[in-house]
């Protein structure tokens, strides 16, 4: 199976798949960046409406990524193993149809946070759950096409490579955003934003247009043996009872699962090191260098955080396709451990060593998140095969890892505040995290100790987390065993699956 151009435009499929990540990620960044600043400066949210959106999005974000992934794949996961196949071409139309349906309404629900339409705790926890709601579909159905358009190494790591470079070039809206963000009047961002909302609905609405064209046009001239095999199986159906899979049955399953238990443990502990860069990136960039380098580069800093892990990836996605995935993640763990000892043995005392460590740490985590993509879809590979499904339930085995894996982003800011508050008496909650969590001169300058203190506090964790991440990681993964012959395996037996249903109609 290889990736083929469309027949009719000089335009590769894998370019138009990650186009998408392109319209999602122009939208997410200014999302990120703005969206509480909004509502706590602009909207003047009460602190109890806030936290009460915050915790209900909490649960909320969590459950989402099971529900659509079982609400998508409940058909795929039956019992009976007898009758025709789901075709692929099938499951990849299902997945389109899905994308362009809620690719436009994930684009108009980020208008929802940027004007006033209701009091601000109700919008707020409205904007909340409509905006991740759609976000969540739209996620879920991109990442499963990953696994339903290619099997094999080469072709899934070309897929990830476009949408690692066209998410760079997304996050170039956060720094567009800056010459147009103002909270005194936001009638220019406003604007800004619309034009994005308008550029992301146009694009969803072509790029799924053009691939459903490709597959619908394959499934005419290629799938006639397969259509036969279809009317079979709707005939066979209609004369027996075929037995579903309960979600229950399901869970057990995946319990039974190995290498997707050791992989969400390793991933909870990799979200959780993610997360925990985000959120104290600016207590770390105040506290340890903000005497010892200008406005500018602290900036500059934060703004080669969030671009660099897209185009770090690029460089990686290669050496996946050399070393294999396994390989090249356990070396970022490795690197991770040994670049966090070597910082823990400088002091906190190296300007310039510093810098690169705080950059590099997100960016090197960050470009770890976005490898793990591939291991899923192996995942799901093992999943099909050793279940012995009629169709890969990709969306729904993504939404299971979110299960397990998103409590981890609500651990690292209550983990972090809470060794900072202890180690040092600095309860991060009492001062503006709006503005940098800046402590007054009043309240610095008497006590001298207190701030070598926060300063010393804020480094032990800047190098302990990654330290105790990294060993828990290499942990984990050594048990992972869906690698080398035991991958190829799986692939072949996938493919070998899929080729006596439909002889290289999923090609792309």
């Amino acid at each position: 199976m290889r990736l083929r151009p469309l027949s009719w435009m000089n335009v590769p499929t894998a370019v138009l798949y990650g186009f998408l990540s392109l319209f999602v990620s122009i939208l997410h960044n200014v999302f990120l960046l703005y969206y509480v600043d909004t509502f706590v400066s602009v909207y003047k949210i009460d602190k109890v409406s806030f936290w009460i959106g915050e915790t209900v999005f909490l649960v909320w974000n969590s459950l989402n990524d099971p529900l659509f992934g079982w609400l998508s794949d409940r058909s795929f996961l039956s019992s009976q193993k007898s009758g025709a196949p789901i075709s692929s071409p099938e499951v990849v139309l299902k997945r389109l149809r899905a994308l362009m349906r809620n690719g436009p309404l994930f684009a108009l629900s980020f208008l929802s946070f940027w004007v006033v339409w209701a009091r601000p705790g109700i919008q707020f926890l409205i904007c909340l759950c409509l905006y991740d709601g759609f976000l969540t579909v739209v996620d879920l159905n991109h990442n499963a096409l990953l696994a339903d358009l290619a099997v094999s190494e080469k072709d899934r790591t070309r897929l990830n490579f476009y949408c690692s470079l066209f998410s760079a070039f997304g996050s170039l809206s956060v720094f567009m955003s800056y010459a147009v963000w103002n909270k005194e009047n936001l009638f220019r961002f406003r604007l800004f934003c619309v034009g994005l909302a308008a550029f992301s609905i146009v694009g969803f609405s072509i790029c799924t247009w053009f691939l459903k064209q490709r597959f619908e046009s394959e499934v005419k001239i290629k799938d006639e043996k397969a259509s036969m095999l279809k009317e079979l199986y709707v005939n066979q159906a209609s004369n027996s009872q075929e037995e579903k899979l309960t979600f229950g049955e399901y869970l057990k399953q995946l319990s039974r699962h190995r290498n997707f238990v050791w992989f969400v443990s390793m991933n909870l502990v990799q979200v959780f090191h993610c997360h925990f860069n985000s959120n104290f990136f600016p207590l770390f960039l105040e506290h340890l260098l903000s005497d010892k380098i200008s406005l500018s580069t602290g900036s500059f800093l934060l703004g080669v955080s969030y671009i660099a892990p897209h185009l770090n990836n690029l460089y990686f996605l290669s050496l996946c396709h050399r070393f294999g995935v396994y390989k090249v993640i356990r070396g970022m763990f490795y690197l991770k451990l040994l670049l966090s000892l070597i910082m823990l043995m400088a002091g906190a005392d190296q300007v310039y060593l510093l810098c690169f460590f705080i950059a590099s740490n997100r960016v090197f985590t960050e470009g770890t998140c976005k490898l793990l993509t591939l291991v899923i879809t192996d995942l799901i590979d093992e999943d099909f095969v050793l279940n012995r499904r009629k169709q890969a339930a990709s969306a729904l085995v993504f939404g299971m890892v979110a299960l397990v894996t998103k409590p981890g982003q609500t651990f690292a800011p209550l983990m972090g505040t809470w060794l900072l508050c202890v180690y040092t008496g600095f309860d991060i909650f009492q001062h503006d995290a709006l503005h940098d969590i800046v402590l007054t001169k009043e309240v610095a300058e008497p006590n001298l100790a207190w701030r070598t203190a926060i300063r010393q506090g804020c480094f032990y964790l800047l190098v302990f987390i990654p330290i105790t991440s990294a060993v828990l990681q290499l942990l984990a993964w050594s048990q992972f065993t869906l690698r080398g012959k035991r991958l190829q395996t799986i692939k072949s037996l996938r493919q070998s699956t899929a080729q006596e249903s439909l002889q290289d109609i999923k090609a792309i």
